[in-house]
């Protein structure tokens, strides 16, 4: 008896996506479809309609401008799941479902036992937007932590699986952006598996980490404790989306030649720098942006957090022709200051 042919998600016609984005911005899509199953990916493609059509997929909206309506199909990806999927000697191997809320999915690892994304904890979004990215925070980039993921190819109508060195992890930045499948949809991740050590050593060197652990009183750090100080940290500094919408850290930290850096910390002995293996150094964009002058300042209805610098707010009713002009409002000012280029990190649909 041949199989049943996979079921088709349900389709919602002119859909609003005002509420699927953090930034808040107004925007439709033609059509929009939930990705509950691994299995919806696939029943999406073979549809011989749906499958001529525009698309994007869509995680928790979090690192996302909308810069227009959408003529096209939204996946949006809710696909669940949470499990043991492997252990040896060194590791445990943890799989998410792609539609699992990332902060959730850190905090349900811990609780097993399992830990090694502990720094991560709090970022917004999915965790099958998370490689996509190679989301970081805290001295830790989730490359490290990287093992597996699954997802669907729309033109090779197939499964495929990519391990870590697959993914060309950078400073968040991966195949699926170099490819463009961020963009295009040609590619759904369905599942993604973590690899977290039984060895655990904790990662607190970051400044305002160790700092916060310090003021907590915590001499050796364990897991939950540096889960607790990081949530702290950025409940205390990062607006809640629900409350005022923000698509999270929108510049690039930017990444300059030594030479570059050693020139600027000696016109700035303030300005954080790090180190890159490549023999680059990384700079505080949110410290660049606040000496610029634009830390709790504001272009019409759009601004830069008045406790982060760095987050890009919706102070109100704002499009993307607000945001657009704030964004080059502070890159001029820092070019200007600092000689520095700053990159946008959400992507503009």
């Amino acid at each position: 008896m041949p199989a049943m042919p996979p079921a088709l998600p349900e389709l919602a016609h002119d859909a609003d996506l005002t509420p699927l984005n953090t930034l808040a911005l107004p925007a439709r899509a033609r059509l929009l479809a939930t990705l509950q199953s691994a299995d919806a990916a696939r029943a999406v493609a073979q549809h011989p309609a749906l499958r001529k059509e525009r698309r994007f997929i869509l995680g928790g909206g979090s690192n996302l401008v909308l810069a227009a309506d959408f003529d096209g199909l939204v996946l949006r990806s809710a696909i669940p799941g949470r499990r043991l999927v492997g252990e040896d000697a060194d590791a445990w191997y943890v799989q998410g479902g792609a539609g699992e809320n990332w902060h959730d999915f850190v905090q349900w690892t811990l609780a097993q036992g399992w830990p090694g994304l502990e720094n991560l904890s709090l970022i917004p979004g999915t965790v099958g937007a998370a490689p996509v990215q190679n989301i970081g925070a805290y001295g830790l980039e989730l490359a490290e932590r990287f093992h597996s993921l699954t997802a669907w190819d729309f033109e090779k109508h197939a499964f495929f699986e990519v391990d870590r060195n697959g993914c060309r992890f950078a400073y968040r930045d991966s195949l699926f952006k170099q490819e463009g499948w961020h963009r295009d949809g040609r590619v759904a991740i369905t599942s993604v598996v973590f690899r977290l050590p039984r060895v655990w050593q904790p990662n607190c060197a970051y400044a305002d980490l160790a700092g916060e652990l310090a003021a907590r009183g915590v001499g050796v750090p364990t897991p939950r404790a540096i889960a607790d100080a990081v949530i702290a940290i950025r409940r205390r500094k990062l607006p809640d989306p629900a409350v005022v919408p923000n698509a999270g850290s929108f510049f690039h930290n930017p990444l300059v030649a030594a030479a570059v850096a050693e020139r600027l910390q000696a016109a700035h002995p303030a300005l954080p720098g790090y180190p890159q293996p490549d023999g680059r150094v990384k700079l505080a964009a949110g410290w660049l942006i606040e000496q610029a002058g634009w830390k709790g300042k504001n272009l019409g209805p759009v601004g830069m957090y008045e406790k982060q610098a760095l987050v890009l707010v919706n102070r109100g009713g704002a499009t993307v022709a607000d945001v657009r002009r704030t964004m080059a409002a502070v890159q001029a000012a820092v070019r200007e200051k600092f000689g520095v280029a700053l990159t946008a990190e959400p992507i503009f649909l």
